[in-house]
């Protein structure tokens, strides 16, 4: 039986193009490809990553009142997601995203938040038995500051630890993000948490340094194709990333989200959870879209196993 998750957090539609560059104001680009429509959203990836891994998914969040919600929820049941506490807004839409990719991958994302803004504390506190009975809360910043901070508090209460990803970043942060143990910024988050611009290994080194100092007791952030930077009690690694042909690079940080949830849940060391999570964010960029991109276990640990596993990967003490 795998590791049980709860997940709380925002739930998308994405609507994707392929395009050779971004428009100049004004100009209209015909695009090469089809325009796709695909699940997506930042706990939505995190817990149909997870869900593949292997894990036991509960899933929190807001759904509207359209042809999309239902059938998100639908596929998140098809996943084996517990979906009891998805609750559906009858006066607002579905989160979207729009989201561009460029042909080296790289992708620009305009997100539209809509129900996920309408997720309630009350959804929550109906959930507390999941939380209690979880081995890791995951949370993301794409529903109101206090549902987050209640989940937070609930988890903190009953000693399961929390994963936050600080996504997507604002100045209106939750009261408690301090209080989790795990902190999972990109280099623009760590850097909007920490008051300094994270642009290089060095200044990745001094945001982890500054995140522990705060109360976060593990603190990684993630450096796209270059892997990430890890800071615990066991000190602090650079772990490289893995070269693949990168198609998309969208919800590449979901799935490596979830994967380090699930290393750090199986009790794995902290740099094997890393090197495991590497290894499911850079399978995620070989495949088009969010959740189709999404890894199951087998060919996580099939991609391992070909790059040499743990004593393969590439890994710096600092």
């Amino acid at each position: 039986m795998g590791v049980r998750l709860t997940v709380l957090g925002n739930i998308n539609i994405d609507f994707v193009v392929a395009a050779d560059r971004l428009p100049q104001p004004g100009e209209t680009l015909r695009a090469p490809g089809e325009f796709k429509i695909v699940p997506g959203g930042k706990a939505a990836n995190q817990a149909v990553a997870a869900a593949r891994l292997g894990a036991q998914v509960t899933l929190i969040g807001c759904v509207g009142e359209d042809a999309f919600g239902p059938a998100l929820v639908e596929n998140f049941r098809r996943e084996n997601i517990n979906t009891d506490f998805i609750e559906r807004d009858e006066e607002t839409t579905t989160g979207a995203a729009f989201i561009t990719v460029l042909p080296d991958g790289q992708n620009c994302i305009i997100a539209v938040l809509g129900a996920n803004l309408r997720c309630t504390v009350e959804q929550v506190e109906a959930a507390v038995s999941e939380i209690e009975h979880s081995d890791l809360l995951l949370v993301q910043l794409g529903v109101p500051p206090e549902v987050v901070d209640r989940a937070i508090q609930i988890a903190v209460d009953r000693e399961v630890p929390i994963q936050l990803d600080p996504s997507p970043i604002s100045d209106e942060l939750p009261q408690l993000w301090r209080r989790a143990h795990i902190l999972l910024p990109n280099e623009t988050e760590a850097g909007h948490l920490t008051g300094g611009e994270v642009v290089d290994v060095v200044s990745a080194v001094a945001a982890v340094h500054r995140l522990r100092e705060m109360g976060i007791m593990i603190a990684v952030v993630t450096m796209g194709p270059a892997g990430c930077l890890v800071a615990s009690n066991g000190g602090t690694h650079l772990v490289d990333g893995y070269r693949v042909e990168s198609v998309d690079t969208t919800a590449a940080g979901d799935a490596f989200a979830a994967a380090l949830a699930i290393g750090i849940a199986e009790e794995m060391p902290i740099v094997e959870a890393a090197v495991f999570a590497n290894a499911a964010g850079a399978l995620a960029t070989t495949v088009p879209g969010a959740q189709p991109s999404l890894a199951r276990r087998n060919d996580v640990e099939a991609f391992l196993v070909e790059h040499g596993g743990v004593a393969g990967a590439e890994i710096h003490e600092l």
